[in-house]
């Protein structure tokens, strides 16, 4: 009995609990139960791993950084270059020194210094238009007409006065380095509302000046990049999704397709590992899967009243390309579409501005002002950031006999919509227009700002690439505008 007593003795904790009446266990107890725990560990990490490895849906909805004052874009693209001289830049030394010899010191870099002649005055009377007194020249008498719902922003200046380069540095961020457009980092960090439609889309775009890059995604991934509807010559209305309908097979059989495509790529992920582009193909098919049921739609204007065919200027030969447009922007942003571009050329007014001039203004004035007050009767205008804008301007003095020259020192862009300050003229140029002086805003400044508003911090909108954090607002120090926003 003494030494039975004592073995049992032996076995027990030699550190029982104080605080409960629970029998202690044995070392071998302890490990039996704690094995089912190692085996959570273990299946946790592979569970881990699993979700890791899982596809997700990059363009679901994002929540922002912050609270956004808007939540989609209509970017509005004058191609070349407009001249904020003869269109929002009132400067009546231009008037007065017309023909003389420009008095001012010229800089460096500029594109024709060569053909520089005297100063060229306003090619169109300015007045002073609304409540809010915004100087807006007899160019544009639509855009004239809401001018209290504009942000007009008089300072803007960019680093290049060559067209691509200025354009991918409007577009992207960069003049130089090929770098996501500004529609695929807004679309990169807010998602899509309508996995129906492309999230960004482009119309009739430009490629002259800039090229694909310009909507490009560069080293985001490629289901990021914009869907261009046509191309610089396209006229609107013949800038479709192609092949969006098939003859030849029907939904069923489509979807069988897309199902065993799926399959092939998951297959693909578990041997080789992660494949963005081949992700962002699949994407792409099943995107065109979805868009036969609401693309044809969304671009069939014909149920469109005749009043507001009119108010965007379809009856007009002159303004029904731009007209579409604006009137396919707005059709886009109502259906949860986040990024949309118009596009238009012939701003690069070299020659015969006098001629020309006039006959680009009428071409986009009407349907600006119409999207703008059909956005604002429709109670989207608060949502939706409006953004109108070349790549740069335009010299306040003649080339050759009857042209302005590239200006990328000083000019003009103006915001509407989507928490801006209304009837805000912000900025200055010098006296003759020449170089922005008061309230300076690079382009890295308005993109930080166009962030802000979507509620995107720009310093934390990166991605990591070649050992760096690559952003729209580059390595420079950028500035969001507070003055700008309401």
């Amino acid at each position: 009995m003494a030494a039975q007593h004592s073995k049992t003795k032996s076995n027990m904790n030699p550190y029982p609990c104080r605080n409960c009446s629970a029998p202690p266990l044995t070392r071998r107890e302890a490990l039996k139960h704690m094995g089912a725990g190692f085996g959570y560990l273990a299946l946790a990490r592979l569970m881990a791993e699993e979700a890791a490895a899982a596809p997700k849906d990059p363009l679901a909805p994002q929540t922002p950084h912050f609270p956004a004052r808007a939540k989609h874009v209509i970017m509005l693209f004058m191609d070349g270059g407009p001249s904020h001289h003869d269109l929002f830049d009132y400067k009546p030394l231009l008037v007065r020194d017309d023909g003389k010899p420009f008095p001012m010191k010229l800089p460096r870099v500029l594109s024709n210094a060569d053909r520089f002649g005297n100063v060229l005055g306003p090619l169109a009377k300015f007045q002073q238009r609304g409540q809010s007194g915004q100087w807006i020249s007899d160019l544009l008498p639509h855009i004239a007409e809401v001018a209290d719902d504009l942000c007009v922003i008089r300072s803007m200046h960019c680093s290049n006065p060559q067209h691509g380069a200025a354009c991918l540095e409007w577009h992207t961020g960069s003049p130089t380095l090929v770098r996501p457009s500004m529609g695929s980092w807004i679309l990169y960090g807010l998602g899509t509302e309508n996995r129906n439609l492309p999230g960004y889309i482009t119309l009739s775009q430009p490629l002259e000046a800039g090229g694909a890059g310009m909507f490009g995604s560069a080293m985001l991934p490629a289901v990021y990049q914009g869907t261009p509807l046509g191309y610089g010559k396209t006229p609107s209305d013949k800038a479709q999704f192609r092949f969006i309908a098939s003859k030849h097979s029907d939904s069923r059989l489509q979807r069988m397709e897309l199902d065993f495509a799926r399959q092939l790529s998951e297959e693909h992920r578990r041997q080789a590992g992660p494949d963005s582009e081949l992700e962002a193909r699949i994407n792409s098919y099943e995107l065109a899967f979805r868009m036969q049921t609401e693309a044809p739609e969304v671009q069939d204007i014909s149920g469109e009243s005749p009043a507001t065919r009119d108010l965007y200027g379809l009856n007009d030969s002159k303004t029904a390309d731009f007209g579409r447009q604006c009137l396919l922007a707005r059709r886009f942003i109502e259906r949860g579409v986040r990024f949309v571009q118009c596009n238009t050329s012939g701003w690069d007014h070299h020659y015969g501005i006098r001629g020309a001039l006039p006959g680009s203004a009428y071409h986009i004035d009407k349907p600006v002002a119409a999207l703008l007050m059909d956005l604002k009767a429709r109670g989207l205008l608060d949502d939706v950031l409006v953004v109108w804008g070349g790549e740069f301007g335009r010299t306040p003095m003649a080339e050759g006999a009857d042209g302005r020259d590239h200006n990328p020192y000083g000019y003009t862009m103006w915001l509407a919509g989507g928490g801006v300050k209304v009837g805000l003229a912000y900025g200055r140029t010098d006296d003759y227009g020449f170089y922005a002086v008061e309230n300076k805003l690079h382009v890295h400044d308005l993109h930080a700002t166009i962030l802000h508003l979507l509620g995107l911090d720009h310093e934390k909108l990166s991605v990591k690439y070649a050992g760096l954090d690559v952003k729209l607002t580059g390595v420079a120090e950028a500035h969001v505008a507070h003055d700008l926003i309401a």
